[in-house]
């Protein structure tokens, strides 16, 4: 599966950054551009980054995620993909990145 990023329309301050396909650092960048746009939004209070459709995903989505994470917005929608929750078990991450099932409870927040 193709590398697919989309941002969809904020609502109410938050945006959607939605990732489907397999992500490394060799196809990160599209996330790592979509990311670092809404970090510097400061109209935005929360930006989910919905991960269900992700296939595989190695450091380089970890290391963007913990970027957003250190600006205090991020909420990650699942539901989580056997191999985020494997990468989030091993790096030990996965109790300090609120995790939620869909978007909508991750605009709900």
């Amino acid at each position: 599966m193709e590398t697919q990023v989309r941002v969809l329309p904020d609502v109410d301050g938050v945006r959607v950054i939605v990732c489907a396909g397999e992500f490394d650092s060799d196809t990160v960048e599209p996330l790592r551009s979509a990311t670092e746009q809404a970090v510097v939004d400061p109209d935005l209070r929360r930006i989910v980054v919905d991960v269900a459709g992700l296939t595989f995903a190695d450091s380089s989505v970890l290391n963007q995620l913990m970027r957003l994470l250190r600006t205090g917005r991020l909420v990650v929608a699942g539901p989580l993909p056997p191999q985020l929750v494997r990468l989030f078990d091993i790096t030990g991450v996965g109790p300090v990145i609120t995790v939620v099932n869909g978007v909508e409870a991750a605009r709900s927040l």
